[in-house]
């Protein structure tokens, strides 16, 4: 299967199947000198990990990330970074019914019809198991940007919307849904509770924020920052949407509301960055950076894998019916926030090492 790489300077390579004896990444392009170890990876290991509410899959993975290579000493060695993780609770005996039949929403039809066959356990590389490879390699790539903060959560369940004036950003790590208004929170217990009970799923929208990005990173027609991020985040299985700063908002607003408005700086001077009076374009203007926070939405459909009966056809081509059994997420975009999460770092990492190249440490 070809195409498992993504980046220019930082690329990284993700391997393994949803029930594999282990998965993981290799990251090249990481500068040398890096002080890097398991523990600067794990926390954001356990924030993605399965298991942890009744609100996700029951699949007991430790996710226990192990670097095999490409650091000496404590230190990034500027060769490639391999990281693994076991897979340790695989109950493949679960989808004996989806080896003979194809899921609705899920790649199986796809697959197959692709490469000829497919690992139907779990949907091998089409499974959301393969993202903890890429929070893996991401909490690397924060390491090269620490003048960045990226912060993800959950805005929308089921169609649920969090109310942006309730917004509490300190709340995101006191709940399941990594959800930053304690109402909608609440709210949303009962309703993806109602979904799990249900045999079904819902979907979910993730709206990451990257501050501390500065004037200059991307570059003009192939190489946008904003097209790269969204490149980045329709790559996540489940994805079907991306928007950067007010997206398909955007295309209701006039000229005149839509410009993100300039004064001069703070001070009067001419020199330092302006103050923009708005952010509707995400941080970026013609897939460059401007100093504003970087802005992305990312819209994850629900989980394709219920319980509750669906049409569809077997390998054969004959009319049946299919309900997946075994541990699935009742919503797979609350597990998305530390995914989303990654994969900004990693698109950034690679833009400042991009511009880094053609003007040095500017």
């Amino acid at each position: 299967m070809s195409w498992n790489t993504f980046g220019r300077v930082l690329r990284f390579t993700t391997w393994g199947e949803s029930h594999g004896p282990a998965l993981g990444a290799v990251l090249d392009g990481c500068p040398p000198g890096i002080a890097l170890s398991e523990k600067d990876i794990q926390p954001f290991m356990d924030a993605r990990r399965p298991g942890q509410s009744k609100f996700t899959t029951q699949r007991q993975e430790p996710d226990q990330v192990k670097i095999l290579s490409g650091v000496f000493e404590g230190k990034t060695t500027g060769t490639p970074i391999s990281l693994m993780i076991e897979n340790v609770d695989q109950r493949s005996k679960d989808y004996s019914e989806v080896a003979k039949a194809y899921r609705p929403g899920h790649a199986d039809y796809s697959y197959d019809q692709k490469y000829g066959f497919r690992d139907y356990r779990g949907g091998g590389r089409s499974s959301a198991r393969e993202t903890a490879a890429r929070v893996a390699a991401g909490a690397v790539a924060r390491l090269i940007i620490p003048e960045v903060k990226i912060t993800a959560y959950v805005c929308e369940i089921g169609g649920d919307s969090i109310d942006r004036e309730a917004m509490n950003l300190a709340e995101i790590g006191n709940n399941p849904f990594f959800c930053p208004d304690t109402w909608a929170a609440q709210r949303w217990e009962k309703l993806v509770d109602e979904a799990r009970k249900a045999g079904s799923s819902l979907g979910a929208v993730v709206e990451c924020v990257a501050e501390g990005v500065p004037v200059g990173w991307g570059a003009p027609v192939y190489a946008k920052l904003d097209a790269d991020i969204a490149a980045g985040m329709m790559g996540i299985n489940a994805t079907k949407g991306v928007e950067i700063g007010d997206g398909f908002g955007a295309a209701r607003l006039s000229g005149e509301e839509n410009a993100d408005r300039m004064r001069p700086a703070e001070n009067g001077s001419n020199e330092g960055s302006p103050q923009f009076l708005a952010n509707h374009a995400g941080g970026t203007a013609g897939g460059i950076s401007t100093g504003q926070p970087v802005v992305c939405r990312v819209a994850f459909k629900p989980t394709s894998s219920i319980l509750t009966p669906v049409e569809t056809i077997d390998n054969e081509g004959n009319a049946t019916e299919i309900r997946t059994k075994g541990r699935h997420d009742p919503c797979v975009g609350i597990r998305g926030a530390p995914v989303v999460e990654a994969m900004m770092a990693l698109v950034l990492a690679d833009h400042k090492l991009l511009d880094r190249a053609q003007f040095g440490n500017r």
